[in-house]
């Protein structure tokens, strides 16, 4: 899932230019008067901090819905993560899955096609009507046949889901997929209540919830959205009454909302100045930092159809070039981690390849392959490098790279730096516009195989066409190899681990060979707290556990 993140203006520009003394006393006034008035209308409906036992959480993230059969984005899956349940979760800050609305893992057939999960009992919905497997049948077909923006995560893997018992429910794929049970993490797959919700296409509570969760949604406004701790749950209480969740127009008002203690908590999402500035903060003991490696990674997409990049060896001379130690110190401020595979760090199965294949920043192989591609300073390989207008980050790293090229080789490579709002980017990049971009991705669910199938799988094309039809058309690369077709089917279908690993290896090994992407940083995820509050804890797929928290 390719997931890109945008970064909101100030929505607050009064500086006027005075006209004349007067006129610029009573704009003065008015302007006084106007400011009052809005921060008593913040304050009226802003949570206060210093409820008893409710926490308040500042965020930057738009919400677009809270219906899981359409939520697609971090914010909404932060939130469904704690109001609702899945079949199978994470052990907090791992990737290890644990049973949460299942009762244990998965048993599965000799074909690697059907799992029969043992279901929970003793589960209520937030609307009282009891959980069982003919809910989770439920709940199940619902995300897939309501044709939401993640359904085809479950709609292209499962052929049938049925309770085949009170509290037994069976599903079967399509064709086997080994990190299945992983799937079932995803927050969108969680149940919901059949008195509540329906199953039709496009039929979407967006601004609604039940399910089953630890917290119940009490009001969704437009600024503020509140969860109350539902004193029915099955499971682990939450360790405060409630969240309150209060969403800014940008990074500058959430950092200084925390600065004045007007948050408990700041999480998602702070420019890396804020970040350093709130850092230094926590060492002189004013407040905490929580911070963890998160699973989103930083890539450079190639398009290996246009020119001069359908050269393989344009593509190495650039992935020779990327210095990772310079980009996390001056684009960074240290505030991420080298990557050298599409696959994070944070798996068993992640194998630095393109460190052991060209090093980190390694100019001289980089003018020794253009050199031998055949190009000279008077003729230099020209490269557009395109990124999203709306990201500082990717705008600075653009010039970070060209400034790279330009200092160190020699005239072989230009880099001409082109930027487009990312949501146009978007739209265009399966129809190959974009010789190349910068691009981040957010997993769907904390397995190695989805960092590596939706980019490099093609089902239809050829090494000379490249990919007419598949992933990695989608994602803009169009890249096409049998031999990576043959690695991703083994991986999916192999259920030994140790095995599964080294297919992994072996397919980490192809993609330095041919260079469809280059890795480039992987994401740190930071919470800023007051002191007092206790037990935030982060997962993997950074997402945080309300009910930990407590103050």
């Amino acid at each position: 899932m390719v997931n890109l993140w945008n970064q909101l203006q100030n929505l607050h520009p009064f500086s006027r230019k005075f006209l004349t003394k007067w006129i610029g006393l009573f704009c003065l006034f008015c302007l006084i008067l106007v400011s009052c008035s809005s921060q008593q209308r913040i304050s009226s409906s802003s949570p206060s901090s210093s409820d008893n036992g409710r926490i308040t959480i500042g965020t930057t993230l738009k919400l677009r819905t809270l219906d899981p059969a359409d939520a697609y984005e971090v914010i909404s899956g932060n939130i469904l993560y704690n109001l609702g349940d899945r079949l199978y979760d994470y052990e907090i800050g791992t990737n290890q899955l644990i049973p949460k609305l299942a009762t244990a893992l998965p048993t599965l057939s000799s074909d690697g096609l059907t799992y029969t999960i043992p279901i929970r009992k003793g589960v209520l919905f937030h609307d009282q009507t009891p959980f069982d497997a003919a809910a989770m049948e439920f709940s199940i077909k619902r995300f897939i046949q309501n044709a939401g923006s993640p359904s085809s995560l479950l709609a292209d893997t499962i052929d049938t889901v049925q309770a085949t018992g009170d509290y037994e429910l069976t599903i079967k794929l399509k064709k086997p997929f080994a990190a299945f049970p992983s799937l079932l993490a995803f927050s969108g797959i969680t149940a919901v209540s059949p008195q509540f919700y329906e199953i039709g296409e496009g039929k979407f509570k967006p601004n609604e919830f039940v399910g089953t969760g630890p917290y119940k949604l009490k009001s969704l406004g437009i600024d503020v959205i509140r969860l109350d701790a539902f004193d029915q749950y099955w499971g682990e209480k939450p360790a405060n009454r409630g969240v309150d969740i209060q969403r800014f127009s940008s990074s500058s008002n959430l950092f200084n909302a925390f600065r004045s203690s007007a948050v408990d908590i700041a999480y998602l999402s702070l420019n890396p100045d804020q970040i350093s500035s709130l850092q230094k903060g926590a060492e002189a003991g004013k407040w905490q930092m929580i911070s963890a490696n998160g699973n989103t990674i930083n890539y450079l997409l190639i398009n290996v159809k246009s020119e001069p990049l359908n050269r393989i060896e344009v593509r190495q001379a650039l992935a020779a070039l990327i210095n990772r130690s310079i980009i996390n110190e001056r684009v960074l401020q240290n505030q991420g981690e080298k990557l050298f595979s599409l696959i994070p760090t944070t798996f068993s199965d992640y194998k630095p390849t393109f460190y052991l294949k060209y090093g980190d920043g390694n100019i001289e192989k980089a003018k020794q392959l253009l050199t031998q591609a055949g190009y000279t300073p008077e003729n230099p390989a020209i490269v557009e490098l395109w990124y999203a207008s709306n990201s500082s980050n990717k705008g600075f790293l653009g010039l970070t790279l060209k400034a790279l090229a330009d200092r160190d080789l020699g005239g072989l490579l230009k880099l001409q730096l082109n930027s487009v709002e990312s949501t146009t980017a978007f739209k265009y990049l399966e129809e190959g516009i974009y010789p190349t971009f910068i691009l981040d991705w957010y997993a769907d669910f904390l397995d190695a195989d989805n960092y590596i199938q939706p980019f490099l799988e093609c089902s239809q094309g050829s090494v000379e066409t490249g990919c007419v039809k598949g992933s990695s058309q989608y994602q803009g690369s169009f890249y096409y190899s049998d031999r990576m077709n043959q690695l991703i089917a083994q991986q999916r279908q192999e259920q030994n681990p140790e095995a599964r690993k080294l297919i992994f290896q072996e397919i980490q090994e192809l993609l330095a060979e041919d260079v469809p992407y280059i890795p480039l940083w992987q994401d740190k995820t930071y919470v800023f707290a007051k002191n007092g509050i206790d037990n935030i804890r982060l997962q993997l797929t950074q997402q945080l556990p309300f009910w930990t928290i407590k103050k």
